[in-house]
């Protein structure tokens, strides 16, 4: 199974996404955002592509907040994906703590906020930031992530 992964496209629709992008995104089993779409249109364009899921940002406007958690776990083929975005906002040391705080037993952590890309296990849990999808500072190029499920999970950087 591939699952894209995206957080803090600040945008209001998806044509602000990198077609090259979008084009791998909908070959994707499923869509995980991890907040701040910025724009309800966002959101639902997405979930056009494809299977998705995911949780509104420090961004996200009341139309967006009324649709989606502020935290979620998922299933995902036997795996446990905690998803979530910073609300308390400020700067991002420390993200991952502040995120781990948020779950009790997981495997993988997806998470937004920093716009600067993660893919790391640290004491077995990995930890996966999958940048801005469209490069708003402080990141320095427009990236996506892509997770892939079989008998463990593997994450990978997209730069487009």
């Amino acid at each position: 199974m591939q699952v894209g992964v995206l957080a803090d496209s600040h945008s209001y629709d998806i044509d602000n996404l990198p077609k090259k992008a979008l084009d791998e995104l909908m070959a994707m089993d499923l869509i995980i955002h991890a907040g701040d779409y910025t724009g309800k249109n966002m959101l639902d364009e997405l979930r056009t592509l494809t299977n998705f899921d995911g949780v509104y940002g420090n961004m996200d406007p009341p139309e967006i907040r009324d649709e989606l958690p502020s935290t979620k776990v998922l299933d995902v083929m036997g795996f446990k994906i905690g998803v979530a975005h910073p609300l308390e906002g400020g700067a991002p040391f420390g993200l991952e703590k502040r995120v781990r705080a948020k779950f009790d037993q997981v495997d993988v952590i997806i998470y937004g906020h920093s716009h600067r890309t993660k893919n790391e296990v640290i004491h077995g849990i990995l930890y996966f930031n999958p940048g801005s999808i469209t490069g708003k500072l402080p990141a320095r190029h427009k990236t996506f992530g892509v997770l892939k499920i079989d008998t463990i999970v593997k994450g990978k950087i997209v730069k487009v």
